[in-house]
């Protein structure tokens, strides 16, 4: 009985951190269903709007008062580098397929995780990297072209994506669990009056928001919840290798839901970006345990 309760405490919050990638890239997907109504910045800018909503009545970060001006300005950073990444990979995965986009933005925490470690191994993860990118990038020999503007804004989220990790830490330190509600208000003041100045009134349209209602509660309230009860019951580093199969679940999703089928070169290009992420995660501080709800 010991070992089979033992077993169930292992396998939960597998589970749980499962359930939540699936999550996240099935509100990917659906939110590219919503491109053609309301473009990349569109849903990007309804998506952060509805999220920070709920999160704040979920959370209440208003509650616990206000630190200093210096912590505020990593909060600042923090919630302007979440808004950036979502509206960045948006825009990419507009022009490329899900799998490949999510695959490229990972490049971000991992070079992040990276940094962070001297080990003589980091070599070899920074070769599967280069493989990777060199076989998708329009550098590459990839049977199937990727459009370049969509790799670019990818890679371009993952720049923000290291850049949530590394003020999130400081401005988790300061505001606790109050973090991703407060950076989620930031990112939707930055990204709502774009959104508005590309689409006016259009942007609110009765019809599209139950669908962008279900985008923020796939991609934000659902699997940041299941995160932070996997994370509570994992060590960070088990947690980071996990995620590392973030790209693969995005390829399926897409495969799924969007019908996008990945050539053989691409596959392999995807996987040896999760390898490389697997192998950081086992050989450096885990630095990719956190990450900003897509």
């Amino acid at each position: 009985m010991p070992l089979l309760t033992a077993s169930r405490s292992i396998w939960f919050p597998v589970v749980l951190l499962l359930v939540a990638m699936v999550s996240i890239q099935t509100g990917a997907a659906l939110a590219k269903t919503l491109f053609p109504a309301l473009g990349a910045v569109g849903v990007s800018a309804l998506r952060l709007g509805l999220a920070a909503l709920l999160l704040c009545v979920i959370m209440r970060p208003w509650r616990g008062g206000w630190p200093g001006l210096h912590s505020c300005r990593s909060l600042l950073v923090y919630g302007l580098a979440l808004g950036g990444m979502n509206m960045l990979f948006y825009q990419a995965l507009e022009r490329v397929p899900l799998g490949i986009a999510v695959a490229l933005e990972f490049t971000g925490p991992l070079a992040v995780a990276l940094c962070s470690s001297r080990r003589v191994l980091d070599v070899v993860w920074v070769a599967l990297v280069a493989l990777g990118l060199w076989l998708l990038l329009p550098v590459g020999a990839t049977q199937a072209p990727i459009d370049p503007l969509g790799a670019a804004f990818a890679l371009a989220a993952g720049g923000c994506w290291a850049l949530y990790i590394i003020y999130g830490r400081k401005a988790g330190t300061d505001h606790g669990s109050r973090t991703v509600a407060l950076g989620t208000v930031v990112a939707a003041l930055m990204a709502m009056p774009i959104g508005v100045a590309q689409l006016g009134s259009e942007l609110f349209v009765p019809a599209l928001l139950p669908v962008a209602l279900a985008v923020a509660v796939l991609s934000t309230a659902l699997p940041y919840s299941l995160e932070m009860v996997a994370l509570r019951r994992m060590p960070s580093r088990t947690f980071s290798m996990l995620m590392s199969l973030e790209p693969a679940v995005a390829a399926m999703s897409g495969l799924i839901f969007l019908s996008e089928r990945l050539t053989p070169l691409q596959w392999l290009a995807v996987l040896s970006i999760i390898v490389a992420a697997a192998g950081a995660a086992q050989t450096s501080r885990p630095m990719m345990a956190k990450r900003a709800e897509r």
